[in-house]
């Protein structure tokens, strides 16, 4: 089974299966967004800046799957995954165990080189509080299951990068 689980990774179909699923999630943040008029706070920008980075990890992937820059990617999208579950993670003890008198930033803190939220302000400027729950599914918000999404992404990552490890043969004689 690990065996085909390499294999799949020089296969620029698993790649961007990868990157397809990550829009998707991109997506249904917009759709929530502009549609169920859920608010985004600064946490779920940064969470859609850290998917956005494993969306580029995967296509960087996608691009030469057969050659090193496979690793760089795998990489990328574990770096990108634990930044994703690290944030949903710090929201949802914000919402669960909310601060007496602390609130979120307002405005997003990208690097100067990088200001996400002027070049896509539809995408990565936030309108709404860190510690509101909004919309929920079997008793969990959406950071809950993004920290469940993510923790995914990131164990299918690691197991992706061991099995890319050469296997060690065995000697006949």
């Amino acid at each position: 089974m690990l065996r085909k689980l390499k294999l799949f990774s020089f296969h620029r179909g698993a790649w961007l299966l990868l990157a397809a699923g990550v829009l998707v999630l991109e997506l249904t943040a917009l759709g929530f967004q502009y549609y169920l008029d859920q608010k985004p706070c600064v946490l779920c920008v940064y969470q859609r800046a850290a998917l956005a980075g494993l969306l580029l990890a995967a296509l960087v992937g996608a691009i030469a799957p057969k050659t090193p820059l496979r690793l760089v990617a795998i990489i990328g999208w574990l770096v990108a995954a634990a930044k994703t579950f690290t944030l949903a993670w710090e929201q949802t003890q914000l919402q669960l165990h909310p601060p007496l008198f602390a609130t979120c930033d307002f405005f997003p803190r990208f690097p100067q080189w990088l200001p996400l939220n002027h070049w896509f302000p539809a995408i990565f400027t936030p309108t709404g509080n860190c510690m509101d729950k909004g919309w929920e599914l079997l008793s969990m918000t959406m950071a809950q299951w993004l920290v469940g999404i993510s923790a995914g992404l990131f164990l299918i990552g690691l197991l992706v990068l061991v099995v890319q490890m050469p296997c060690p043969r065995k000697n006949k004689g």
